[in-house]
């Protein structure tokens, strides 16, 4: 599997479902194990997440 480097967006726009950039997204893939913050903004990827994980990060 590819690392992918993805960089959140600035601020959450609050929408339903939130955006597959939202940084509220990131920060729940990175607490459920899937994501690695490197900086405020930025996270590591291994491969893509589950489908099932990435719907219950953006709901």
């Amino acid at each position: 599997m590819a690392t992918v480097e993805l960089k959140a967006k600035k601020r959450c726009c609050k929408d339903k479902p939130r955006c597959k950039r939202c940084p509220v997204v990131c920060k729940r893939l990175a607490a459920m194990g899937y994501a690695e913050r490197v900086s405020k903004r930025r996270f590591v990827f291994d491969g893509k997440p589950p489908k099932k994980a990435r719907k219950a990060a953006r709901a």
